[in-house]
């Protein structure tokens, strides 16, 4: 009798728990600006080829291996995508194994009175081995549209102009400046997506959330969340955490 937990299904499904397991285990990693980017963010792993973002656990598993390998790029491919388009894949690069799922088939239910939505459906799992855009050498890709302004958040854009806060747009930083009391951000369509620009954008309105004329943060507030978060050997935080 053959064990099922030796089956080729079944160390897919243990290499791709291990992969997240170790990630979970190595921490969140350094914070990386989500703009001036010229390839599909992180976020949404894109497959080179096809154009199509990659789904389910997939996506999971290629932010873990973008993560782990410190790559900026959102795009992946097979050696025969990477291979297609002109690039190379460099030698001593190791795959990132993602699955897909085919339909092979149904299997008719004996009973005839059964949904037809719930007979059963076979499925066949197949692993394939996929590397990053930053893996490979030789490949240049078309330069990146920028973000439509027609993907603003209007309900988003509405509750940020009521915080008052004067914000100047463009440069290629994002910052609160306490002296101003203002906010400098990349212009819009310099971002990946409207997730990336909204999340910047309110982070930057938390720093300013110190200001005396709003919140007012102070040290005694900082030091209360150093306390319940045991940071800092002088037991004191900055905006950074509190945003």
């Amino acid at each position: 009798m053959t064990n099922g937990s030796s089956s080729p299904t079944c160390r897919l499904y243990a290499r791709i728990t291990a992969q997240i397991v170790a990630a979970i285990e190595a921490g969140a990693g350094e914070y990386r600006m989500p703009w001036h980017c010229s390839d599909p963010s992180v976020a949404r792993p894109t497959n080179v080829a096809s154009g199509k973002a990659y789904r389910g656990v997939n996506r999971l598993v290629l932010w873990i291996a973008a993560q782990s390998g410190c790559h900026p790029s959102g795009l992946w491919g097979t050696y025969r995508h990477w291979q297609a388009l002109g690039a190379q894949v460099r030698k001593g690069e190791r795959a990132t194994t993602v699955v897909f799922w085919k339909e092979i088939g149904s299997a008719r239910s004996q009973d005839d009175d059964q949904d037809e939505n719930e007979r059963g459906r076979r499925f066949l799992a197949r692993g394939y081995s996929v590397f990053n855009r930053a893996q490979v050498d030789n490949y240049e890709a078309e330069a990146p549209a920028p973000l439509p302004e027609a993907e603003r958040i209007g309900h988003a854009d509405a509750l940020y102009s009521n915080l008052g806060i004067t914000t100047i747009d463009g440069g290629s930083e994002a910052y609160f400046l306490p002296s101003s009391d203002r906010i400098h951000m990349p212009s819009f369509e310099a971002f990946e997506d409207p997730a990336a620009y909204y999340s910047v954008l309110y982070h930057e309105a938390t720093h300013a959330t110190a200001a005396a004329h709003r919140v007012g943060r102070d040290r005694n507030c900082s030091r209360l969340l150093a306390g319940l978060l045991r940071v800092g050997a002088n037991g004191m935080v900055d905006g950074g955490l509190a945003a």
